[in-house]
């Protein structure tokens, strides 16, 4: 197997480029037809799923929405049941009522029922049949007789007041909710009546499925094996009327020659069964359509982009075969003469890619020898900069060599205050010059300050009060080199030197979760709003605001914008700068 893909290899390889161009494009042109065809059909597969979930969804809400209406209606039926005007009547009725008194308590009733069955649009009527039998009745309908009517009566009895549905048996029928009333006068729960509300189910349903899907198919609604809706017993979905055994409650089922998308669902208030059937090609017809639309522009748009990569690659390989001959004048050793005499000057004179290839190619020949000369004119000018470095370095060493020399005679001359202040300005001198590091540890950050500090000691003598306080936890942290000595000498220049009296300058380092926070804090005249503004948007042209502003900068460049410097003052009760810097021991990445 691998002795034939490296021949293929092998036989790619040596094809020529257009040919490559081409076989390569249809490859991917066949690669991508059949990813995106698959692709296509999984999406409608999955497309057809979510449809017939939803459609199974809108089956579920139409059924919710037709079993609301029958709760509300079962409440009805309880608020009628339980009136006392209604009950009142009842109670009156006895056998030795005379016929005047028991015609004036149904005529009362039976306004009493018309309150409850006027404003009731999906109710034929309210009736209520009374211990003798008599039936008084509000609204349109005829009163049950026979053995229905027996059955109904039977089926409220034996539901001791609770609410009984009642199924149409044919055409005429209709659905009945009827109920048992009974006295609740001292808790007696004695039978006066039976209460029967008929109800229009059909125009429930038409008001539920109004606007969905189902309107256009068929719905039956069924308790077990009775159909309750529609009472057309010739209606395709009640031919069907069996547990679904597709995806979910929901399949395709081919009647009567034509497709029809099936749904069901069971209702836990009634038990009763939702039955939908709906033509599938009412739901489908565009989605198909659809599908043979990008089918076929998609095999259309395969034959023309192989066409556009024969003409594209016949244009891509033309110039380059010119261009070959050139390089062919150039590998001879010719850089100064090139032979432009092909003829192409439409290809030279294009501005594709091809075309700038060639004159960036003759360009490219004929500044080559300029091109070495340059760089060989760089070589030296970095050779003479490198020279000037190091006599540069010769300044400060012969400053380093004095200062030595002063120190030698100030110790000769047993002067040891000369001497430690040229110690400390010699060691400031080489931490400022020194090229070393931009990131130190805080320990040779204090050395730095301690030097200054003695110097500045011997010059403010007993007005110069300054406190280290940082833990020993903290001093291999790394900081920006000449970060807090600058903090001191504007502590001494704004704070110290405007005073009379002593000056305390307090420098103290903390750590806060992962940050190492350093302050400088003095108690010095400080800076009231005005000048402390200006200061922090380094405003001011000399003093505190251009150190601030290059410690703050170094920091950022250093650690990023999380990091950096905050500056905090009060007129009359100084001024404390605070450095924020992460918590990182040792500097190996300085």
């Amino acid at each position: 197997m691998m002795p034939f893909f490296l021949s293929l290899k092998q036989a790619f390889g040596n094809l020529r480029i257009k040919h490559k161009v081409i076989a390569l494009i249809s490859l991917i042109m066949t690669f991508c037809f059949l990813i995106t065809y698959f692709a296509l059909q999984y999406v409608y597969s999955i497309y057809d799923e979510q449809l017939f979930a939803k459609s199974s969804q809108v089956l579920n809400l139409s059924s919710n929405g037709i079993e609301e209406e029958l709760r509300r209606i079962e409440r009805l039926s309880f608020n009628v049941a339980t009136d006392a005007e209604i009950q009142g009547f009842l109670q009156a009725m006895k056998p030795d009522t005379p016929s005047y008194e028991l015609l004036r308590l149904r005529a009362n009733m039976n306004d009493r029922l018309v309150q409850y069955a006027g404003y009731e649009k999906n109710i034929y009527s309210v009736e209520i049949v009374d211990l003798s039998g008599h039936v008084t009745r509000a609204g349109l309908s005829r009163p049950i007789t026979g053995d229905s009517g027996a059955e109904v009566l039977r089926g409220a009895d034996q539901a001791s007041g609770g609410n009984v549905w009642s199924y149409p048996i044919n055409k005429e029928d209709t659905l009945i909710a009827a109920r048992q009333i009974r006295s609740y006068r001292n808790l007696e729960l004695s039978k006066l009546g039976t209460l029967l509300i008929r109800v229009r189910l059909d125009r429930i349903v038409d008001e539920v499925l109004a606007g969905t899907e189902l309107k256009n198919g068929e719905i039956v609604i069924a308790a077990g094996d009775t159909v309750v809706y529609p009472l057309d017993r010739n209606s395709l979905a009640s031919s069907v009327h069996q547990p679904a055994t597709g995806s979910g409650n929901y399949l395709i089922q081919e009647m009567n020659g034509e497709q029809y998308f099936y749904t069901h669902v069971e209702s836990p208030y009634t038990n009763w069964t939702y039955t939908s059937l709906i033509p599938f090609e009412s739901i489908f017809r565009k989605i198909i359509w659809m599908k043979n639309i990008l089918l076929v522009v998609f095999v259309g748009s395969l034959l023309a982009v192989l066409a556009l990569a024969i003409s594209f690659a016949r244009s891509i390989t033309r110039p380059m075969e010119s261009l070959i001959v050139r390089m062919k004048q150039v590998q001879m050793g010719n850089f100064t003469q090139i032979e432009w005499d092909t003829g192409e000057k439409s290809t030279l004179q294009s501005m594709d890619e091809v075309g700038h290839l060639n004159r960036s190619f003759r360009i490219m020949v004929q500044q080559i020898n300029e091109l070495i000369t340059e760089n060989y004119a760089k070589q030296l000018t970095i050779k003479e900069t490198q020279f000037k470095a190091l006599q540069a370095q010769i300044n400060p060493h012969f400053m380093y060599n004095t200062l030595e020399s002063i120190n030698w005679l100030a110790k000769v001359n047993r002067q040891p205050v000369i001497s430690k202040m040229v110690e400390s300005l010699g060691f400031l001198l080489r931490s400022s010059i020194s090229m070393r590091a931009a990131l130190i540890p805080l320990r040779e950050e204090l050395e730095i300050v301690g030097h200054y500090v003695t110097i500045q000691k011997y010059r403010f003598e007993e007005r110069l009060e300054f406190q280290v306080d940082v833990p020993e936890e903290v001093m291999d942290c790394c900081i920006p080199k000449l970060s807090l000595q600058p903090l001191i000498e504007n502590a001494i220049n704004y704070a110290l030197e405007p005073k009379i009296e002593p000056c305390r300058i307090r420098l103290a380092a903390t750590l806060e979760q992962d940050y190492l926070v350093l302050s400088v804090e003095d108690d010095g005249p400080g800076m009231d709003h005005e000048l402390l503004d200006k200061v922090r948007r380094g405003e001011m042209r000399r003093g505190s605001g251009i150190g601030l502003r290059n410690i703050e900068e170094r920091i950022v460049l250093s650690f990023g914008e999380d990091y950096g410097l905050i500056l905090d003052s009060e007129p009359y009760k100084g001024t404390k700068v605070t450095v924020r810097l992460p918590y990182e021991r040792g500097c190996s990445h300085a």
